[in-house]
């Protein structure tokens, strides 16, 4: 007997249970069949990464508006270094100076000065002409006084020690900023009435100390009302303080989701490159989108404010320096999408990515040759980095986001210090793995050295 043909064992029930083989049009529908679910299964996750896409996009802006809002209010020191250049503003100091100026002038009556003149040249049987010269007397008596007041309080005004009460002041009343915000009427900025108002009253308070103390005693009599200056006029005022008290609310999780977002949007989209690359030049676009809109509310709000009330170079000045740190932050966001952008098109299979990646490959293994023949081999640790590339690589840029992502608050010459970190450190990883010297390339390296005069 042929062992084998050794028949198959009998099935327990008594009957044959032969295999079943398709035929090959079972094969034929059972392939199409396969091919329709995974086009359909990838369809979906596109569609869903799309529409993650979408939210993330959308959020992105506000997310970043957010953040700076929350930021500016919850920490002290954050919002001191905001408001502290409007003290060495040139075109705000001249705004208080001309301001406190007014005010004291107003208290000091120089008519009544010129009058009591006059009567006593007239009791002191004076001429007639001189007693008329004494009248005269009102317009510069009242120049010389508006010329020494105006002294003093711009030597209080651009002095340090100006610069020293202005950020203790606002250090002290940080609820300012939530003032402003919220429409609570404390603080140093304030918002009342349609209007958003800055407090000078502890300012008028030392300028009103020192004329005194320089021989005006007039100047005790400025009066402790009205001692704000409007900042600007706005008629959805209320509206805008609605909006900033929901966006103070989210300014913790509303970055957290905007991420989160983004992230799943690629991770789901089963193109993971194309779909990094479209989300960071969508970031991208939506940062330019929130530059621009600073701008046009710039202009705004230059336009609104009446030249009677703040000129155009102080109100400019006073909106540039509120908006400055989310001016950075914005552009910060479009330094680094453009940087992911590029990164996730160099690892594609464009013609321009692969010359990029070819000839840094050739000047790698060049210079690990050239340590190779000066004696310097890498051995087991350069193979083990030409064999973990892709780990190694990976690593090296998840430290540099770590370090932006813990950094406190980047610019962009955070961001650019950072790259140039990683990409000197790849560049050192990449030498130190062709400086392996494998037996191959042993051989060629000796055969170089040959073949050399």
């Amino acid at each position: 007997m042929n062992p084998a043909a050794t028949p198959d064992p009998p099935d327990p029930g008594g009957a044959a249970n032969p295999k079943h083989v398709m035929t090959a049009d079972e094969r034929a529908e059972y392939e199409r069949l396969r091919r329709h679910a995974a086009v359909r299964h990838r369809r979906l996750r596109q569609a869903g990464s799309s529409v993650l896409l979408l939210l993330a996009l959308v959020l992105a802006p506000l997310a970043v508006v957010a953040a700076w809002v929350q930021d500016t209010v919850s920490d002290t020191d954050r919002y001191v270094e905001t408001v502290a250049p409007l003290a060495s503003e040139p075109a705000v100091q001249e705004v208080v100076i001309n301001r406190l100026t007014d005010r004291v002038v107003e208290n000091v009556d120089v008519a009544a000065v010129t009058d009591a003149l006059t009567k006593a040249l007239q009791d002191a049987g004076a001429p007639p002409r001189v007693v008329e010269g004494a009248d005269s007397l009102e317009a510069p008596l009242r120049s010389a006084v508006t010329s020494v007041v105006d002294a003093t309080i711009r030597r209080v005004i651009i002095s340090d020690a100006f610069q020293q009460v202005w950020e203790g002041a606002n250090e002290r009343s940080h609820a300012a900023v939530v003032s402003m915000l919220t429409g609570d009427d404390e603080g140093a900025v304030r918002a009342e009435d349609g209007a958003v108002r800055l407090d000078v009253g502890e300012i008028v308070d030392q300028v009103r100390e020192r004329l005194v103390d320089a021989g005006f005693d007039q100047a005790a009599a400025i009066p402790d009302t009205d001692r704000t200056i409007t900042l600007f006029q706005a008629e959805e005022l209320d509206e805008a303080q609605d909006t900033m008290r929901l966006l103070d609310i989210l300014g913790t999780w509303l970055p957290v989701l905007t991420v989160v977002l983004a992230a799943l949007a690629v991770w789901t989209n089963p193109a993971h490159r194309v779909m990094l690359a479209i989300t960071a030049t969508g970031v991208g676009v939506m940062m330019v989108v929130l530059l621009v809109a600073l701008a046009v509310f710039r202009r705004v709000y230059l336009d609104s404010v009446p030249p009677t009330a703040l000129p155009t170079d102080a109100a400019a000045a006073i909106y540039d320096t509120f908006v400055r740190f989310l001016r950075d932050s914005t552009r910060t966001l479009l330094v680094i999408s453009v940087i992911t952008a590029l990164v996730a098109y160099l690892y594609g299979p464009g013609r321009p990515a692969r010359a990029v990646r070819t000839t840094a490959d050739r000047g790698a293994t060049a210079a690990g040759r050239a340590l190779r023949r000066a004696g310097m081999r890498t051995g087991a640790t350069g193979r083990w980095l030409t064999d973990h590339r892709a780990w190694t690589t990976g690593g090296v840029l998840a430290a540099g986001a770590l370090a932006l992502l813990l950094w406190n608050h980047p610019t962009v010459g955070a961001v650019v210090l950072v790259l140039g970190i990683a990409l000197a450190v790849l560049i050192v990883l990449a030498i130190l793995a062709a400086a392996a010297g494998r037996a191959d390339d042993g051989a060629a390296d000796r055969s170089a050295d040959r073949a050399t005069p």
